[in-house]
Parts: structure tokens; C-alpha cells; sequence
């Protein structure tokens, strides 16, 4: 190749992969159905592979869990895929098994989700498997009690074994409090030891019926044929008794707060800094994918250079926005060897403090409007994925501008416009609240000066500093 040649290949290049010649991407034609109980079904044809991809989001979720229940959404969940309509745990699960899909249900925050993937000549039965989850559910005892007696067994390994994965869930119950946010989805030792099969059959006696449920289906199918399926299998089930908990939008709570979840002789310590950050409709969310890209959202951020390929503080540090229907989190999380501890702390404030006050330049900028816009379009190629992603957009009251705006609102993001978001959603020093979960003997004294310090055994059956019951 001559060297002329590699010059102008290598211009291309460079202009294809700019932002400014991105392809957008636009989400295809839907159609979308109320029926008169309430349950909405959002159909989309997708005919290149003989596939069918559901996802049904029934609303509710931890939010809806009484006090004192924590976890009754997630148990729920996990039960209805252990028998339904006429069959029980062993054949629901052949059922699935023998037409060689899939088909699962797990809660959140905010609602109940169950995710399936069928050949387009099984749509029947997909249809009847999803209607017999949700509308005829076996809720058998035994599995219950079973169901109920795993979901403590791992927390209680989780504890021992590798404590970090919980420690988004003290994050939340520190921040959110008794905020619906605040309660842990999967419950604790303590809420979950509380439960009782009755409070399973209320939950689905109150909390679950048509006008809860949006049904999106895309795929290898005809409308009309697919639309008549659901409606015939959905059409005459019965509205939810109660209405879905409303949950207001929580300010952002004051910093200068410290949770120390003791572990003795543990060897690292885990941390999680941040406070309140944005809702799902934030109006600047382009600005703010990129600012959380740059700053802790992928291997080459800010965060992870700093902390872990430059100082060898931890194997990954990253910064995280949760974003549901109200105001979620911003965080930072990362880990650390417990004589670290400081070191890694202070480091990530000083990477926070430099974003805060010096901002993203041109060149982060752009590296990360093409990061986004080449991972943009992976997530809306299967029919799996776009069923998702019809549902959520109904389910967050979000139109298709969400996502067909998308990719000329990241190549609009400007040095201005990102920092004026910046500015906005990370918190400052001083509003900043922290999560630790280690050996408080070692690093109580040393972590004071991040605030006043509440501790907290990691072997309390709960993630709250309550004196009652979650």
C-alpha cells in the first residue's frame, strides 16, 4: 500500500468515525393498543430472523413492598416462574425448556419485568405461558418457603463472600432512608425472615391486575394475528385492587455523612460516594451520558485511569447514575486494600474536584460522543431489545424522541453545555455522603474527616440504622 493511499484510508477514517457522520438511529414503526382493562401491548414487526422477543412490565416493584415486607416484590417474582395455569414448577420450566426458549421475571425498583425469547412458531405458546404467569400463578407453599429460605442463605454468603456487591443496597438505604427508594429490592435477612405465604397471595390479590401491565412484543409475527392473541388472552383479567405508590422526588440530602459497615478482618475496603442525582426524563441527558463516560463510565475514564492503571489503588473505579421515574443517584464506587483506604478515597475526590472545576476538553469530548455513538445502536438490534425498549419508554411516560433524538443530541453536546450539567448533577464536596464497608477497627479513626460516622455491623439483618424492622 502506498503511503498515499494509507493517508487518505486513514482520513476516511478518521471522518466516519466523527460524531458529525454517526448514523442516527430511529426506532422502527409500532403499534401500540389499550385495551379496556388498562393493559397496554405495544406490537412491533422485525422479520430478518424467525424470532420473537416479549417483555411485560407489571408496575409496583420494592416500591409497593409494605413496611416491614422488603424483598415481598422480588419473592413474588421469583415464584411466578415456579408453576403457573395447569403446570407446575418442573413443567413449567420443560415447557419452556423443550421449544428451546427463554422466559424469566425478576423485580425492581419500580416494577416487576419478565423477559422472554421464543421462535416465531411458538408464539402461542408464548402467549399462554405469559398470561399464566401473570394471571394464573401457582404460588405454591413449598416453593415459597424454599424461595424465601435462598433469597437469606444469600445474603448471608453475600456478607461473607464479597460484601461489595451489597453495597449499593446501604448505599440506597443511607441516602433514601425511608424513601420507597431507600428499600432494598431483595430485601433483607430480617424483612425476608417476616414474610408469609398470605402476604404472597395479598400482594397478587392487591398489587397485580390488568391496568399494571404493558406488554411489548416484537419480532417475526403479523400485527393483526399477535394483537388478537394478547387480546384474547388478556382482555377479561381483572384490574389491580390498589393503585400503584406514588413516590415523590427526594432533594438532595445533606453531605458530610459517613456509613461504616464494619467487617472485621476484612482485607479491602469498599466505598460508595455520592447523593440524589436525576430523574429518567432528565431533559440534558445527552450532556450527562457523556460527562459520566468520560468521567467514570469506561475503561479509559477518568476515574479508572487514575485509580487503577496509573496508582494500582483498586482493579476498577466507576461512577454510576441511577435513574428511575424520580430523582435516583450519582455515585462513585470503587474498592481498595484496607490500608489504602484513604489514599483511594482522597484520590477519588481529587479526580471528582477536577471535573467539577476544570471540566471535559474538546478531545475527551469527542472520544466519548463516538464511545456512545458506536455502542448507541448495539443495544436496539434484536427483537428482545427493542420489545425492551418500547416498554420502558411507555412505562417512564417517555416518547420515541428518546431514542430517534438520541444520536443528534450526543453530536450536539458542546464543552458549554457539558459543564453547565456537570455543574448541576455531581455533588460538590461538601454535599457529598459516604458508604464504607470494611474493618471499622483499622479505619474508623481515619475516615472521620468525611463526616460524622454512623456504623453499622455488617452482620445486622437489616441495611438500615433503625431501630424497627424494614
Amino acid at each position: 500500500m502506498s503511503a498515499k493511499l494509507a493517508c487518505l484510508l486513514a482520513l476516511v477514517g478518521l471522518a466516519f468515525s466523527s460524531p458529525l457522520f454517526a448514523q442516527d438511529v430511529n426506532l422502527p414503526d409500532a403499534t401500540q393498543v389499550e385495551l379496556p382493562n388498562g393493559t397496554v401491548l405495544i406490537l412491533v414487526e422485525k422479520h430478518d430472523v424467525p424470532m420473537i422477543g416479549v417483555q411485560a412490565i407489571l408496575r409496583g416493584g420494592a416500591t409497593a413492598d409494605p413496611a416491614g415486607k422488603g424483598g415481598l416484590a422480588s419473592l413474588y417474582a421469583a415464584l411466578i416462574e415456579k408453576g403457573a395455569g395447569k403446570r407446575d414448577a418442573a413443567e413449567f420450566s420443560a415447557a419452556i425448556d423443550s421449544a428451546g426458549a427463554t422466559l424469566s421475571a425478576s423485580a425492581g425498583m419500580e416494577g416487576i419485568t419478565i423477559r422472554g425469547d421464543f421462535l416465531s412458531r411458538d408464539a402461542g405458546l408464548m402467549v399462554e405461558l405469559l398470561a399464566d404467569m401473570l394471571q394464573r400463578p401457582t404460588l405454591d407453599k413449598d416453593e415459597f418457603e424454599k424461595l424465601r429460605e435462598r433469597s437469606i442463605n444469600f445474603l448471608r454468603a453475600a456478607k461473607d463472600a464479597d460484601p461489595g456487591d451489597l453495597l449499593p443496597t446501604y448505599a440506597a438505604a443511607f441516602v433514601f432512608g425511608e424513601h420507597p427508594y431507600g428499600n432494598p429490592v431483595s430485601g433483607s435477612e430480617s424483612s425476608l425472615e417476616a414474610l408469609e405465604h398470605a402476604d404472597l397471595q395479598d400482594y397478587f390479590a392487591n398489587q397485580v391486575g390488568a391496568d399494571r401491565l404493558i406488554i411489548a412484543v416484537a419480532g417475526d409475527f403479523e400485527t393483526a394475528a399477535m394483537q388478537t392473541r394478547l387480546r384474547d388472552a388478556f382482555a377479561d383479567w381483572r384490574r389491580a385492587v390498589e393503585q400503584p405508590a406514588t413516590v415523590a422526588a427526594l432533594p438532595r440530602q445533606p453531605g458530610g455523612r459517613v456509613l461504616l459497615v464494619d467487617k472485621p478482618g476484612a482485607t479491602q475496603t469498599y466505598f460508595w460516594i455520592g447523593n440524589v442525582g436525576v430523574a429518567r426524563d432528565f431533559p440534558r441527558r445527552a450532556d450527562l451520558d457523556i460527562a459520566n463516560t468520560v468521567f467514570g463510565g469506561r475503561f479509559t475514564s477518568m476515574l479508572n485511569t487514575a485509580l487503577r492503571v496509573e496508582s494500582g489503588l483498586t482493579y476498577g473505579a466507576r461512577s454510576t447514575l441511577l435513574r428511575p421515574s424520580q430523582p435516583g443517584s450519582v455515585a462513585i464506587s470503587s474498592f481498595t486494600r484496607t490500608d489504602a483506604t484513604v489514599e483511594a478515597i482522597d484520590m477519588a475526590l481529587g479526580v471528582l474536584g477536577q471535573l467539577r472545576d476544570e471540566g471535559i476538553g474538546d478531545e475527551m469530548r469527542t472520544s466519548a460522543q463516538n464511545y456512545v455513538l458506536g455502542q448507541f445502536p448495539t443495544s436496539l438490534e434484536t427483537a428482545s431489545q427493542l420489545a425492551a425498549q418500547f416498554a420502558l419508554l411507555d412505562n417512564y411516560g417517555l416518547g420515541t424522541d428518546y431514542i430517534d433524538g438520541y444520536g443528534s443530541a450526543i453530536r450536539a453536546v458542546s464543552e458549554e453545555s457539558l459543564n453547565a450539567v456537570i455543574d448541576e448533577v455531581y455533588p460538590s464536596g461538601d454535599e457529598l455522603i459516604f458508604v464504607l464497608l470494611g474493618d471499622a477497627g483499622t479505619i474508623r479513626d481515619e475516615v472521620k474527616k468525611y463526616g460524622s460516622v454512623t456504623e453499622l455491623s455488617i452482620t445486622e439483618p437489616r441495611f438500615r440504622v433503625l431501630p424497627k424492622e424494614e
